[in-house]
C-alpha cells in the first residue's frame, strides 16, 4: 500500500499516511478539511553488483568467451584463475606494455 501525505487544512498538521488508493478517496471525501500533498515519488533502482545476481550459465558463457579472446578485458575479470592462466596472461601483458602495444 502506498503512503499519502496528507495536510489538514484546519489545523496546518502534516502527516503521512499508509492506504489503498479507495480508502484513501473515501477519507479525503468523508473529511473535506483534508488535503493530499503532492511529493516525489520514492524510487528504488538496483541495490548491489548485477554480476552477483546471474545465474552459473551466465558466468560460464563469459568464461568461454573470455577464453576465445585471451587479451580481454573481459580475460582479465572471467578468465581462468588457476596460476598456469595468471601467469600467462602477466607474461604478455608485461611484453605488449614493452613493447608499446595496448
Amino acid at each position: 500500500m502506498p503512503t499519502y501525505t496528507l495536510k489538514d487544512s484546519d489545523t496546518g498538521d502534516v502527516f503521512d499516511i499508509l492506504l489503498s488508493m479507495a480508502d484513501k478517496e473515501k477519507l479525503l471525501s468523508e473529511n473535506p478539511q483534508l488535503t493530499q500533498v503532492p511529493t516525489a515519488p520514492s524510487i528504488v533502482a538496483s541495490v548491489g553488483d548485477r554480476a552477483g545476481k546471474t545465474d552459473q550459465g551466465w558466468k560460464e558463457n563469459l568464461a568461454r568467451i573470455a577464453e576465445a579472446h585471451p587479451n580481454s578485458a573481459l580475460a582479465q575479470k572471467h578468465g581462468r584463475k588457476d596460476p598456469k592462466s595468471v601467469n600467462t596472461r602477466n607474461i604478455v601483458e608485461k611484453w605488449r606494455s614493452r613493447l608499446g602495444k595496448t
